[in-house]
């Protein structure tokens, strides 16, 4: 039996050990997820918000795909496109911050839910073949990006599920700045791309890029392949063959078909052509020696027209200098003369793919300059390089490469909005730090002035040693209303009439706590609650939080009881969860430890209590260390009439001060006052009281009677 019950004590050991070690693993999940999940959310949005005509473009395939582009104006298009980008920009800065965690992790979820959907349907009906969700930076297939938003899912559900496990980097106080400045650049991002072109241009396009090159098949590329099917019929019998088993002669040729059965290498740029008047003139334009002048507009019907005088200009000194000019468009014949109606265009119209001009450059229209076939320029129609265009462009500015290295851009990224968040993330850990020092200071100046006031130096000394002596009432689900208002003034009438030699406090049930506030005389009988709320305030039906507690008058409030921890599984980081909060709102924490019978008959009592204290209270600091009582209850020894031993008490009372002075040094262990709870009465509480290291008891049963009460209360003057 023994052997039975030391396997038992074992086994309770490790199962405490186990949710310790597995709530610190959870909290190292739920941020590494909020960390993979920001960094991605951030470079996503940030691709897309500074293209936000090709996310446009984007969302237009999609409207296609559900026979909506008719229905969407191409202005709401485009709002869209600012307006999502923007959107999962900010929800990855915000939760790199912690800031707004319930409700931005609860945002996440949404958002991700959401495209998680959409990439199902993407997979299952493949209506768009790149999703876009990295803009032109990354591409992946559907079902890639199926397998990205499960993760991310699953990591949003993370987060969302313990939101508050997640250390903000800046004070509640100053979150306004991040989220401010967060959306004002983002915003100021694709507005400057929309003036002007992206800073960051992934395309097969960009500056430096040999058109003719990039349209080439490099040898040894894999070859598309097709498969041919003959139908042939003989004796009325029709059959399919392939070319290794093609019948004789007998059979009659009525059908072949031919599908293709692998795709081979396709060029980064394989849907590039210009047709002037019906004649192809691509490879005139690109094998051209020197510099070419190329306009960009997908649909002239739809291309800004309010700069078409620098366009003409730019034709001008074309013409003058020499140097091929040609505007390449999508559009009909129609819409060709209503342009050259409108600006005065005398320029050639080519023909291009619309979709292919949507790719070369993210304006309508837009410049290009080409130069023996390679692009060594780009410009909005609103940027246009006309005052540069003063001399022989061989000699300008404008007819050298353009430079903006890569480096140079992510370095601006990070002047620009990086480095001011950085700073301000600075200068408020060093505020919060200065102002806690600050206020530790004047906490410990005003409480010396106190004591000197009211007490000489030398009874300052005397006095400092002493541990407060404190006898706690828990009442437990005991009393109603009135009984308990009733008992409360009983108990507060006998101690005012005949004064106590120790602190006394009363927990009630939270209906009774604002009542018997009323009837208490708390210099005499301190009024606490039995329990609190591990959140701060929200929809937690049923719940009382401890700035509720704390409104009603009370003042102290036990936490981590037996009965809590068995009947409502509270664990280790629900308990830490109560005490910060309790200790945030002004409350006094009387914290209850103690082992079963199972576990003392193992031998196991201090391990157990040991890791109880480690994870809940070890962690707070020296200064919040001195608003917390601790509360030895031997749960073997709770309301069954069975009490530790005099001794017993004693040992484990020195036992856990010892630990508290291993965490925050002698004096504070010294300081620390120390209860024992469990079936303490006024019979035996002298013999407990007389112990060094018992401070003082809390008390059940016996607190429910006014002299019951009062006699463990008067053991202290014995």
């Amino acid at each position: 039996m023994k052997d039975g019950e030391n396997v038992v004590g074992t086994l309770r050991e490790s199962s405490l050990w186990a949710r310790v070690k597995a709530s610190k693993v959870f909290g190292i999940v739920v941020n590494a997820s909020r960390l993979l999940m920001a960094l991605t959310f951030i470079f996503s949005g940030y691709v897309k918000a500074i293209d936000p005509l090709g996310t446009q473009y984007k969302i237009h395939d999609y409207l296609t795909a559900l026979h909506l582009q008719d229905y969407i104006p191409a202005w709401v298009e485009l709002a869209g496109s600012i307006s999502l980008s923007s959107l999962e920009f900010c929800l990855g800065v915000f939760l790199l911050f912690a800031i707004r965690r319930r409700l931005v992790t609860r945002l996440t979820v949404a958002f991700m839910g959401f495209m998680t959907l959409v990439t199902v349907w993407l997979v299952i009906a493949n209506p768009v073949k790149d999703c876009g969700c990295f803009g032109d930076a990354v591409h992946l297939t559907n079902a890639q990006t199926l397998m990205k938003n499960i993760a991310l899912l699953a990591m949003s559900l993370c987060t969302a599920w313990a939101p508050l496990r997640m250390p903000r980097f800046v004070g509640k106080s100053n979150q306004w700045i991040v989220v401010n400045y967060t959306i004002l650049f983002i915003l100021a991002s694709s507005g400057w791309s929309l003036y002007k072109l992206p800073p960051f241009d992934f395309r097969s396009y960009h500056i430096g890029a040999n058109i003719r090159k990039g349209m080439e098949i490099p040898p040894g590329a894999p070859q598309p392949k097709f498969e041919t099917t003959f139908i042939l019929e003989k004796n009325g019998v029709r059959k399919e063959f392939s070319l290794e088993n093609y019948p004789d002669s007998t059979w009659t040729f009525v059908d072949s078909k031919t599908v293709q059965t692998q795709a081979g290498y396709v060029p980064p740029i394989h849907d590039f052509n210009i047709e002037l008047d019906g004649e192809d003139i691509t490879q005139q334009v690109l094998g051209h020696k020197g510099y070419t002048f190329l306009l960009i507009s997908p649909n002239l019907s739809d291309a800004d027209d309010s700069n078409f005088g620098n366009i003409d200009n730019v034709y001008e000194y074309a013409q003058d200098n020499h140097v091929p000019f040609y505007c390449l468009t999508a559009s009909d014949r129609k819409a060709i003369s209503r342009w050259q109606d409108l600006t005065g265009a005398e320029y050639p119209f080519c023909l291009t793919d619309g979709t292919t001009l949507k790719t070369i450059i993210r304006s309508n229209p837009g410049l290009l300059l080409l130069k023996d076939g390679t692009i060594i320029g780009k410009w909005s129609h609103n940027d246009l390089p006309v005052e540069q265009l003063n001399k022989p462009i061989a000699q300008s500015v404008v007819g050298r490469m353009a430079t903006d290295p890569m480096p140079h851009k992510v370095a601006m990224v990070l002047l620009w909005f990086v480095l001011p968040l950085a700073l301000l993330t600075l200068a408020d850990r060093l505020w919060a730090w200065s102002a806690k020092v600050r206020s530790a200071q004047e906490k410990q100046i005003n409480k010396i002035k106190k004591l000197e006031s009211e007490l000489n130096i030398q009874s300052f000394k005397n006095k400092s040693k002493m541990r407060k002596k404190i006898v706690a009432g828990n009442w437990k689900m005991n009393e109603n209303l009135q009984e308990g208002v009733a008992l409360a003034k009983e108990i507060n009438d006998v101690l005012a009439a005949d004064k106590p030699n120790c602190g006394v406090i009363i927990c009630t049930p939270f209906i009774h706590l604002a009542k018997v506030a009323e009837v208490l005389d708390q210099n005499v009988v301190a009024l606490g609650a039995e329990n609190c709320a591990d959140k701060e305030k929200g929809a937690y039906t049923g719940e009382v939080s401890a700035a509720m507690v704390k409104s009603t008058g009370a003042q102290y409030v036990i936490l981590g009881h037996s009965e809590r921890r068995q009947y409502y599984n509270e664990t280790p980081e629900i308990l830490k969860a109560k005490v910060d909060l309790a200790l945030a709102n002004g409350l006094k924490v009387i914290f209850c430890c103690g082992e079963t019978l199972e576990e003392r008959e193992a031998n196991k009592q201090n391990e157990v209590v040991k890791a109880e204290l480690e994870g809940s209270v070890f962690h707070l600091s020296a200064e919040e260390w001195k608003n917390i009582v601790l509360a030895y209850e031997p749960i073997w020894a709770i309301g069954t009439g069975k009490t530790a031993t005099a001794d017993q008490a004693e040992e484990m009372l020195a036992y856990i001060r010892s630990i508290v002075a291993e965490k925050y040094g002698e004096e504070a262990a010294q300081d620390t006052t120390i209860l024992y709870g469990g079936s303490c009465k006024p019979s035996n509480a002298p013999e407990l009281f007389a112990k060094p290291d018992i401070d003082g008891g809390l008390i059940g049963g016996a607190s429910l009677k006014a002299n019951d009460f009062k006699g463990i209360i008067d053991a202290w003057k014995k």
